[in-house]
């Protein structure tokens, strides 16, 4: 473990000697980007830092929601197909714990059922799909987290940029006049990094654009599998309910006892007396 440990920090330390020793060397050239980031103004480093930070976590939140959604599609997909070969709504079945959104849809059904004995079919019908409703909208809301940064990032990123432009363009003349030269040698450093601002934006912004309407699509076709989910299990409770109503029960039969009167019987006697 110690000899790992050793080996783990002497590439690190390699490494980051590398990357210093690069920075160095690349903010001597004024007109690399790191060049051009050094001898920037501070405000358009900090709209360049901003758009970096936007740019990163872009990706992040896309390769996030991307591996969160494609998991909640395959186990969304198989637990829909263990409630159709199961055929009914079953308390003790597979979705008695956990089971993902199918299993949440599967107890909310039974707890309904259980808290409406002996009401209204239609009644407890209609309750159920308004829980059902509720939790595939919760569901749906739950995959869309993050992507409206993505939004912000698409729309804004391009105009942030354009400030950092606009802005390193102004220093550009007000050096202009006070040098007093139209040298491009002299102009050009500082509007090459007003236009790095740009591109920078650019770069943030047209992946946002990408991944917000490649996840506004997954989304859609996620949202459509939970519609699918709801409906299968409001069809297994009606169905439930239709053939609870179909079984028959035995009830009771009271025996009523009725005094009826005792035949009279017609003797000799009786008839000689009549």
């Amino acid at each position: 473990m110690t000899i790992l440990t050793a080996s783990f920090s002497l590439v690190f330390a390699d490494y980051q000697t590398q990357v210093t020793h690069w920075l160095a060397t690349a903010g001597e050239d004024h007109m690399s980007p790191v060049g051009m980031f050094m001898a920037a103004d501070v405000i358009v480093k900090t709209v360049m830092l901003i758009l970096i930070v936007a740019s990163v976590l872009v990706w992040a939140i896309f390769a996030a929601r991307l591996i969160l959604l494609i998991a909640a599609r395959i186990r969304l997909r198989r637990n829909y197909r263990v409630l159709d070969r199961a055929g009914h709504l079953d308390r003790n079945g597979p979705f008695r714990k956990g089971g993902g959104v199918v299993g949440a849809m599967v107890r909310v059904a039974m707890s309904e059922i259980t808290a409406s004995q002996g009401a209204d079919r239609a009644g407890i019908k209609e309750r159920t799909d308004s829980a059902l409703s509720r939790i595939e909208a919760g569901a749906g809301r739950g995959m869309q987290r993050g992507t409206a940064l993505l939004a912000i990032t698409g729309s804004s990123a391009p105009f942030i940029g354009l400030f950092g432009t606009v802005w390193g363009i102004m220093n550009s003349f007000v050096s202009i006049a006070e040098t007093n030269t139209t040298n491009l040698a002299v102009v050009a450093p500082g509007i090459a990094e007003a236009l790095l601002a740009t591109a920078m934006g650019l770069v943030a912004a047209i992946p946002a654009v990408i991944f917000f309407n490649l996840l506004a699509r997954f989304n859609g076709a996620y949202k459509a599998m939970l519609a699918d989910a709801s409906a299968l299990v409001s069809r297994h409770l009606s169905r439930d309910l239709d053939l609870a109503a179909m079984t028959p029960q035995a009830e009771p039969e009271a025996a009523i006892a009725v005094d009826t009167p005792a035949p009279v019987v017609a003797t000799p006697a009786l008839q000689a007396a009549e």
